[in-house]
């Protein structure tokens, strides 16, 4: 059994709002930012950290809204996400380029800062992070008619009646995860209520749907102009091929946007590869880094 590398936290003002960053390491290691995925938070990379070989000093936010960072006063942008870890890397790293690794949602942000301002990245590992399903532009009306309904009859979170039912919520979403792990990480993810309930450490905001329509064409401008290496992670699930859909086929495309790309698959995992897969996980982004 590993041992559990201890992490410790602290709070920076990012854009207006209280910021909760995980560290692992010594600070003068060499510097790596973790960045997780829509409803997850930072400490699920720790099993990840744990199964590093060399000494990282390892940074990991928990995007607003989740985890112990702050809840926005309004809707949640995607933008935001991006303009929030402009300002993360300014200050964790003012002088010099970073290494990141975005599982997810965070790879996505990661990916258009990286082509917006590719001098401040000096590698790039995207796990299940690249891109998302074109939308039709015909069902934008639908679109913003969903999101003006949740405007008036916000989305919710059902709470939990044990720290134990959210475990199992977790192992249920990545059976491959060892019981210990998913206990491990149920009191980060949740918190105690007033009426003695566990409720999940996220903003019920993040369910409002966005009301704008997701185009491909402008993540691939910004991919066009990174210059980081970048190593694409794949699971051996069938999660990317569910989650594109009938745009599967455009995958390929998005590869070609990338200049420097490698690619690698974790085998017997899921899209959760951080919390089923670490060590593999791990051993895929420091072959890369090295």
């Amino acid at each position: 059994m590993r041992i559990m590398k201890k992490s410790r936290s602290k709070f920076l003002y990012i854009r207006g709002l209280k910021y909760h960053i995980r560290e692992w390491g010594h600070p003068n290691s060499p510097k790596i930012i973790f960045l997780h995925g829509w409803m997850d938070m930072s400490a699920s990379f720790q099993f990840t950290v744990d199964c590093m070989a060399d000494d990282w000093h390892v940074l990991a936010p928990d995007w607003r809204g989740f985890g112990l960072s702050e809840w926005a006063k309004t809707d949640y942008w995607f933008q935001d996400y991006i303009a929030d870890l402009n300002t993360i890397i300014d200050k964790l790293s003012p002088k010099k380029s970073v290494i990141v690794v975005g599982h997810s949602m965070g790879g996505n942000v990661a990916a258009i800062l990286a082509g917006t301002r590719p001098n401040r990245f000096r590698k790039l590992i995207l796990a299940e992070g690249f891109g998302l399903r074109p939308r039709d532009p015909e069902k934008a009306p639908r679109q913003y008619s969903k999101w003006l309904k949740c405007i008036n009859y916000p989305k919710t979170l059902k709470p939990y009646n044990t720290f134990k039912d959210v475990a199992d919520r977790l192992l249920n979403n990545t059976p491959n995860m060892e019981l210990s792990k998913a206990e491990f990480l149920a009191v980060h993810w949740a918190k105690k209520t007033k009426k003695n309930l566990v409720e999940l450490r996220a903003d019920p905001k993040h369910r409002n749907p966005s009301p704008s329509i997701y185009h491909p064409e402008e993540a691939m401008a910004c991919w066009r102009k990174i210059t980081a290496p970048v190593l694409w992670v794949h699971s051996d699930s069938d999660w990317l091929q569910s989650f594109m859909g009938d745009h599967y086929d455009k995958v390929e495309s998005y590869r070609k946007a990338f200049k420097l790309l490698s690619e690698v698959k974790i085998n017997n995992s899921s899209h959760m590869m951080h919390l089923d897969q670490p060590l593999l996980f791990a051993q895929a982004i420091e072959k890369f880094i090295k």
